[in-house]
């Protein structure tokens, strides 16, 4: 194989490595919002779903 296609196999399998690491930083930076919002005392996202289905369900009434 020549130099080129080395170099195009290494950052083909570079990408695939850093995405999957945003996405592994991602899961751990949303898994640490939502347990600190829940420890805070405050759960915002209880809050949110309760205002969707209170929404949702006067456009039924």
């Amino acid at each position: 194989m020549d130099v080129l296609t080395l170099s195009a196999i290494r950052l083909r399998s570079a990408r695939g490595q850093t995405m999957t690491e945003y996405a592994l930083l991602l899961a751990a930076v949303a898994l640490t919002g939502y347990g600190l919002a829940a420890t805070v005392g405050y759960n915002f996202v209880d809050d949110a779903i309760d205002a969707l289905f209170g929404r949702v369900l006067a456009l039924f009434h």
